[in-house]
């Protein structure tokens, strides 16, 4: 299988992927949540912020890759102040 650069780093995004699930998917059973509505103006669940903030870092990396020259880790910051905007505020 040498098709694709498995690699710690891309071992670790996808175990730290698949652990958020299994987290949300206990908390939604273990804690029923109502949704509320944001700044956006949509209903959103725990699970919705999760995806919405998921989806920003993957456009913010890849933006971080194509547009600025600072080492890619200082990018995970980023994503981390916008993840807890996200889940504050949407």
């Amino acid at each position: 299988m040498e098709w694709m650069a498995w690699t710690v780093p891309t071992a670790i995004f996808f175990c730290v992927i698949a652990s958020l699930l299994i987290v949300f998917t206990v908390l939604a059973i273990k804690f029923p949540e109502t949704p509320r509505i944001g700044v956006l103006r949509i209903e959103t669940t725990r699970g919705d912020r999760l995806f919405i903030t998921l989806l920003g870092s993957a456009f913010i990396n890849l933006a971080w890759l194509g547009l600025v020259s600072a080492s890619q880790p200082y990018a995970l910051i980023v994503c981390l102040i916008y993840a807890v905007a996200v889940f504050r505020w949407v």
